[in-house]
């Protein structure tokens, strides 16, 4: 019996252990600084009505991202990799030439998120803070070199962390449970900029470069050796999507929420930046409370930043079967946030224009994504029911028609 047959066939509480990682490598990708810049904007303009987008968003992100674990697991491929092989070359290489685009776009939130807790948190100027973030991230990601448990078991480390910050930020922020309840479960909008708003929201929590990435976590992790044991591990790594999907959605509405019920009660409407939020916290509940803001805000750029480099490799190997020295990668993926620092430019205002952006890279890798796992000679026996094609239809439907609708506000 191979160490995969083992961990399938394991019994007891423990069992679900080896299972548990990749979903939370892309929820990182989920509680972003770019998140931040989104949710606190929302919560300070709108109050408690756009819950409803994040408890939307979340949902379309635990189907997608048990799509892509899906891919991987029937395929022994990533969803780069099956796109080389399926579509013609011309097609390849603009998916990947947008991809490697969006790829930089999220990594310029990212960095530039780390970068700001840290300015935020220690007080020192922004482009020191700039390289000093520069060498924490090369440290995450040279925890590759032992395999990827390690680097998951900090990341999952660093998700847990950010929502303890937040539970604690709820706790002193006391929030109006029952409003929140009913926002969360009945839409509204107020206006076109909420309409806006609620975009760059589900760009900043569906993440396009994350579509690409699961798949690629879950390829080879643990391979089955027959229908059975792939309709088993099937079964565990949705638990795992539930999960952390499940953690980085109380997480983003914990931070809208914050801003509703601290900056929005308050009458401070135009917190639209992450420095304001962290300037107004100290007055209205304290210094501590803005330290940990901080904190937050520092660990979730670290985190994404390292899983947006990730992302980008994979991209690269899977559809022109090409690396770079990640070393490298990371560095040329730093400099355009260390041109916005440079040219002095708004880091907040820079989060959301990058989210908005992100929004129109998702239908690139979720259209591919959902007609690959509808089909039963790519799939196998994990082949998806017609209702999961029909309901991810609809998702990538929604997303799409939201992006044309921004296009023609926008011009």
């Amino acid at each position: 019996m191979n160490s995969g047959e083992r961990v399938l066939q394991g019994r007891g509480p423990l069992r679900l252990l080896p299972f548990l990682g990749p979903a939370f490598i892309a929820a990182v990708a989920y509680v972003d600084p770019g998140n931040f810049a989104t949710n606190i904007a929302g919560g300070s303009k709108f109050g408690y009505t756009l819950v409803w987008v994040i408890v939307a968003s979340n949902l379309m992100a635990m189907l997608i991202q048990t799509l892509s674990a899906k891919l991987g697991i029937a395929t022994g491929r990533n969803l780069a990799e099956v796109c080389r092989d399926e579509f013609p070359r011309p097609l390849t290489v603009g998916l990947w030439l947008q991809a490697e685009a969006i790829a930089i776009a999220t990594d310029l939130a990212e960095f530039l998120g780390a970068a700001l807790g840290m300015h935020l948190l220690f007080g020192i100027g922004l482009l020191v803070s700039a390289f000093v973030t520069a060498i924490a991230a090369f440290a995450i990601l040279g925890l590759q070199r032992f395999g990827f448990r390690p680097l998951e078991a900090v990341i999952t480390a660093i998700v847990l962390a950010i929502g303890l910050c937040y539970v604690i930020e709820l706790f002193k922020s006391r929030p109006d449970f029952a409003a929140v309840g009913r926002h969360a479960v009945v839409p509204g909008f107020e206006g076109r900029e909420s309409v806006l708003l609620a975009v760059g929201i589900l760009g900043a929590t569906v993440m396009p470069h994350v579509i690409w990435l699961h798949s690629a976590l879950t390829q080879d992790r643990i391979v089955p050796q027959d229908d059975a044991q792939a309709r088993r591990l099937m079964r565990f790594t949705k638990i795992d999507v539930v999960i952390a999907m499940a953690v980085a959605g109380l997480i983003n509405a914990a931070m809208l929420v914050m801003a509703a019920s601290t900056f929005f009660r308050a009458g401070r409407h135009d917190v639209g930046s992450l420095e304001g939020a962290h300037e107004t916290l100290t007055p209205l509940l304290g210094g501590a409370a803005s330290a940990i803001f901080a904190i937050a805000l520092l660990f979730s750029g670290l985190s994404s930043s390292a899983v947006g480099t990730l992302a980008g490799q994979v991209v690269m190997q899977g559809f022109i079967r090409r690396q770079i020295p990640i070393v490298v990668r990371r560095a040329i993926t730093m400099a355009p946030a260390f041109l916005v620092i440079g040219l002095g430019a708004d880091p907040s205002h820079t989060l959301v224009l990058s989210q908005v952006i992100l929004s129109f890279g998702i239908p690139f890798a979720l259209v591919p994504l959902v007609w690959f796992t509808s089909r039963r000679d790519v799939m196998g026996i994990l082949v998806n029911a017609r209702a999961t094609t029909a309901a991810a239809g609809v998702v990538a439907a929604i997303i799409v028609a939201l992006n044309v609708f921004l296009l023609t506000q926008a011009f």
